[in-house]
């Protein structure tokens, strides 16, 4: 049956489309909510009314899409996850990591909008993970993921144990005599 979406629905539509659903869709689920109407001349004519007022939401729905994506693609999201010492994860850094990351940062992204490279991450190290916005827009995100909880092996920490130890050691000699 044909309808016209009264309100955007996820997997169907943006309000104003005309849409080809089944029939039991249509009367089990888009009605009763008030989602969409049947298509006929007087709700045609209804929508045409209203076109300028829809075309204004979606153009203002598109300035905040790319509003977000300058702001998305300025950020730089930092993953710490438990790891080995060959750089190999012990979990993985899926969509919901990183939607937790993001909305940390003060975005509320949806996982199914978050697409990464080969569905999972299980190394550390950078990457770019694609982040859908409205309509055929995206963001481009680099994620950094470093080990948790592993052993410092810069030369720094190395001094810092050498000189933890040899003051152990004066402190047992001392002790001895």
């Amino acid at each position: 049956m044909k309808v016209i979406l009264n309100k955007d629905v996820k997997s169907l539509g943006e309000e104003g489309d005309v849409k080809i659903v089944a029939n039991g869709y249509m009367r089990n689920y888009l009605f009763p909510r008030g989602l969409a109407i049947p298509y006929n001349d007087a709700t045609v004519a209804l929508f045409e009314s209203r076109k300028a007022e829809i075309e204004a939401r979606k153009e203002q729905k598109r300035k905040d899409s790319a509003g977000m994506k300058e702001k998305l693609e300025a950020l730089q999201l930092v993953a710490e996850m438990p790891a080995g010492a060959n750089g190999k994860l012990y979990g993985a850094v899926t969509t919901l990591t990183i939607a937790d990351l993001l909305l940390k940062n003060g975005f509320e992204i949806e996982r199914k909008r978050i697409d990464i490279p080969g569905v999972t991450i299980k190394n550390t190290g950078n990457y770019r993970i694609a982040i859908k916005l409205y309509e055929a827009q995206s963001a481009t995100v680099e994620l950094h993921v470093k080990a948790q909880g592993t052993a410092d092996t810069s030369a720094e920490a190395v001094k810092a144990d050498k000189s933890k130890a040899a003051a152990e050691a004066q402190v047992l000699e001392e002790k001895k005599a």
